[in-house]
């Protein structure tokens, strides 16, 4: 027996709580803009992923007319800064409504770090920073999709083995439903299955 559930019928924010609560979990983009004024911006963005490879570009949404989103339309530039486990508090900080033109670096306190390609800072404690240069936009609804286009990574040492960032030392945080964020827990690991070793559906084995 299932709930059927019409957005139709339902009010903006019932559908989104429905959504965000089943849509999980969600990685974080923690993105860092400068103002064409100079002032330096950051917020997570829940609704993250990867658009393209070759080229390396990836995307975020903003949920309606943010200072992040008018920040990268003026100058075409952002980063996106891993959010780890250790920076739980400071991230939910920078989710605050402050009014236009604070600094969420200088009211949280949190340090930067500057960028080899790019205006935005980085965060300096973050382990993981994908600079990029705006490739598109798109509007749809009341979000806005930002594709970026990324022109450089910088990846801190201290998360990386054997030349590749390690997911027990990176500790991921994600967004899920309500007020929750959730950790990584448990990895579990599978090999992908080539045609020529298929043996049948893995419940029938």
């Amino acid at each position: 027996m299932r709930i059927d559930f019409d957005p139709a019928a339902m009010s903006r924010n019932e559908f989104y709580r429905l959504l965000t609560a089943t849509v999980v979990p969600r990685p974080i983009a923690w993105v860092s803009t400068t103002s064409a004024d100079g002032t330096h911006n950051l917020a997570p963005h829940s609704f993250f992923s990867i658009a393209s490879v070759a080229p390396p570009v990836v995307q975020f949404s903003s949920v309606g007319r943010k200072d992040t989103l008018h920040n990268v339309e003026a100058t075409g530039q952002f980063v996106v800064n891993f959010a780890p486990e250790g920076l739980f508090e400071q991230i939910n900080d920078t989710g605050t409504d402050f009014p236009h033109g604070v600094s969420e670096f200088e009211a949280a306190g949190i340090a930067t770090e500057p960028s080899l390609r790019v205006k935005p800072p980085r965060v300096a404690a973050s382990p993981v920073a994908l600079e990029c240069e705006v490739h598109s936009t798109l509007r749809i609804g009341d979000g806005t999709v930002v594709f970026g286009r990324v022109v450089h990574a910088a990846v801190s040492q201290n998360v990386v083995v054997d030349g590749h960032p390690e997911i027990s030392r990176l500790k991921p945080l994600s967004r899920l439903g309500k007020d929750e964020w959730a950790t990584v827990s448990g990895v579990r690991e599978i090999s992908r299955i080539r045609h020529a070793d298929w043996r049948g559906p893995a419940g029938d084995q």
